[in-house]
């Protein structure tokens, strides 16, 4: 679907909430705790501190910020919605260009504080953003191709290789920031996994005596198979059926209403599913 300023402008509004949140995370909390945050932003910092230390070249983080997430860009548009790839892009343009710009205050002196706070703020901003149909780029971009791929977050994989721009930073800094900046991602990576269910999948077990009613009624709005098994109910000796599916976290809510709307008498379990092996249908981002 082609963006359409008309239809998106709240999504807009939310991404720009969403990069506001972020510059205050980076202006108030990392600079000021001189942290090393996850992804391209922790890679533009160490980059920043690089060319000023050793070089004597000051460059903003905004800058390597912006050039970097736009050479990722090039690289991922073709697998990628175009409507995402748009408030992607505005996002992390507004958020180079605001942290450039935009004071940096320092709340307070406590490192712990700091890490947990901003963390918190960050993983916030993150996740409004993929709430929203957008991300911060970089390795999000990375992490939602490799969500679309396997049909699991990939969010804790991504932690693993922002561990080792930490070990990069605590070689080149001093391991007191970097260990402190273990919290703030961590905290950071939590947020974002609350927030973010696009990839989180639940699994539905449907006790109902209306199992053709339930199911085109779910049919209609969503696209999912459905294995029916019929049995009795021991209790009351009545004809059942139990329905199976798999869905979506994000999407439970509306299947639930659904069901219910239908049967206010169905039985629902609900539990977490770790994965699939099979043809599963994941509506692709925009």
């Amino acid at each position: 679907m082609i963006f359409n300023l008309k239809e998106d402008y709240k999504k807009v509004i939310m991404v720009i909430f969403s990069a506001l949140i972020y510059t205050i995370a980076m202006n108030s909390f990392v600079t000021s705790g001189n942290l090393f945050p996850a992804g391209f932003a922790g890679i533009s910092r160490i980059i920043s501190l690089i060319l000023a230390s050793y070089f004597n070249i000051n460059i903003e983080f905004g800058y390597i910020f912006f050039i970097l997430n736009a050479l990722v860009t090039l690289l991922v548009f073709k697998k990628l919605g175009k409507k995402f790839l748009i408030l992607t892009v505005i996002w992390y343009t507004l958020t180079s260009i605001l942290t450039a710009y935009c004071p940096k205050v320092e709340i307070t002196e406590d490192l712990l504080l700091i890490s947990v706070f901003g963390g918190i703020l960050n993983g916030l901003a993150v996740g409004i953003a993929l709430k929203n149909d957008a991300s911060s780029g970089g390795t999000d971009f990375i992490a939602i191709v490799a969500s679309m791929k396997y049909n699991k977050p990939t969010w804790n994989y991504v932690m693993v290789f922002n561990g080792l721009i930490l070990c990069v930073a605590g070689l080149l800094f001093g391991w007191n920031q970097a260990l402190y900046s273990i919290i703030y991602q961590f905290v950071s990576t939590q947020v974002i996994n609350t927030l973010h269910q696009r990839y989180k999948l639940s699994n539905l077990f449907i006790i109902t005596e209306k199992p053709e009613e339930v199911s085109q009624a779910i049919f209609k709005e969503f696209r999912h198979g459905i294995t029916k098994i019929n049995g009795i109910g021991e209790y009351s000796h009545k004809e059942k059926s139990l329905l199976f599916m798999t869905i979506n976290t994000y999407q439970l809510k509306g299947v639930t209403e659904i069901i219910k709307s239908v049967d206010d008498h169905v039985f629902i379990s609900i539990s977490a599913s770790n994965g699939i092996v099979g043809n599963y249908y994941q509506k692709p981002i925009e």
